[in-house]
């Protein structure tokens, strides 16, 4: 069976130069999420995105995110259970930075949520890798090893790789293809959604108001 790898960036998107990039020259099947403003990270928008790209395979999907891509991917799969082969989460925005309405800033009202309200926090019914680093700017090691609990995935310190981006030295990264078809192999053939997993569902989550011309 044709299986299908979904790659989705982060805020910004990942250009050229990002491992990312390079996946999708290196795994069959890989294409990039489409239909997303990399440069509004509004949740609701994004995981749609992914559960459309989940929706239009005609196999298995395998997802690899990164980032505010990675927070996208959970809630997403959570949905979809039943089409998701596994995940590969590579240095997962912290939630509590994040609003639905976007990047949480200084002129953010402090009356508004966190994404940390609807970011699921039990299993997510798939094989997982979540890969994180001693020193990201964007997430806390202690706060992206919660989140790997809460989803049942398995932890990869990488040591001090900071956001694992261009930026931080990874373009081409082996290491990380290498740890994405050790995943997979360790797949193998196991059932799609067959993980169990708690009751608990989060709550929905409300589309940001938008600006009237």
């Amino acid at each position: 069976m044709q299986q299908t790898t979904l790659i989705v960036p982060g805020f910004h998107g990942s250009g050229p130069a990002h491992w990312q990039t390079w996946f999708e020259t290196q795994v069959p099947g890989a294409r990039r999420v489409s239909g997303i403003d990399w440069e509004q990270p509004v949740l609701p928008h994004w995981a749609q995105a992914v559960r459309d790209g989940i929706d239009r395979a005609s196999g298995p999907v395998w997802l690899v995110a990164h980032s505010f891509g990675c927070l996208a991917t959970v809630l997403a799969a959570n949905s979809r259970r039943e089409r998701v082969a596994g995940l590969m989460l590579v240095a997962p925005a912290d939630p509590e930075r994040f609003t639905p309405q976007g990047l949480r800033d200084a002129g953010t009202s402090p009356e508004l949520p966190s994404l940390a309200r609807w970011t699921p926090r039990s299993p997510l019914g798939a094989p997982s890798l979540v890969v994180a680093s001693t020193n990201d700017p964007w997430v806390r090691l202690s706060s992206a090893t919660y989140w790997a609990q809460c989803w049942g995935s398995q932890l990869v310190n990488i040591g001090a790789a900071g956001h694992i981006n261009v930026d931080s030295g990874h373009g081409p990264w082996p290491r990380g293809l290498a740890l994405f078809k050790a995943l997979q192999a360790a797949q193998g053939d196991l059932p799609l959604g067959t993980i169990p997993c708690c009751s608990r569902r989060s709550d929905s989550l409300p589309l940001p108001r938008r600006e009237m011309a």
